[in-house]
């Protein structure tokens, strides 16, 4: 069962009962938090965010407006989203790059950043110490291990760039036109896109 006074503690915020909201945390209005949820403390999490089942964030996480975090995944200390940040189902970050059961690394957490509009696939994994770019899209199953330029498309195992993502989240084709809001983005050499205008 939920801690009792969880809804006066964060007014505007669903907690399901059957979830933990630890102290001291931070929680903006109009965030839902579902089923067997656990928030440690420390954590700043902003407006709009949806906790889906069995999500653990914390300690000392930071968690922007409007994030979707999908069931079973976990955000340790050292992992930054920015807003609007979807997480699909079982998304995996870790926060130590060598991790040995036997030798104690908690000294050793290396920050993982989620730049605004970032989309990370059902079963991807994020390496420690990455930044993914804003509006980057990481396919279902890829495996993160070095930093992502805004708007990249990246699959495989170790991640690829294959294509470039418009904001509204649809593939570009040469044109660099989104398909879906008529956006026209522009190559700033060959690792870099951007709006154009």
């Amino acid at each position: 069962m939920a801690q009792a006074g969880t809804q006066t503690r964060f007014p505007g915020v669903m907690v399901h009962p059957s979830a933990y909201v630890d102290e001291p945390v931070e929680i903006g209005a109009g965030t839902k938090i579902w089923h067997f949820v656990h928030i440690l403390p420390g954590c700043v999490i902003g407006r709009d965010v949806t906790f889906g089942q069995n999500v653990m964030a914390g300690p000392n996480v930071r968690i922007g407006n409007g994030c979707k975090i999908q069931n079973n995944v976990s955000i340790y200390e050292g992992i930054e989203l920015e807003d609007y940040v979807f997480c699909g189902p079982s998304c995996v970050f870790t926060n130590v790059f060598n991790p040995r059961a036997a030798v104690s690394r908690k000294d050793e957490f290396r920050k993982t950043l989620v730049k605004t509009g970032a989309t990370i696939g059902a079963n991807a994994t994020i390496v420690s110490g990455v930044t993914i770019g804003e509006f980057a899209f990481i396919g279902a199953g890829a495996v993160v291990t070095r930093d992502v330029a805004p708007h990249a498309l990246m699959v495989g195992s170790p991640a690829r760039r294959t294509g470039w993502m418009s904001r509204a989240g649809e593939k570009l084709g040469p044109d660099l036109v989104c398909p879906r809001t008529g956006e026209r983005y522009r190559l700033a050499g060959t690792h870099q896109l951007s709006l154009a205008g």
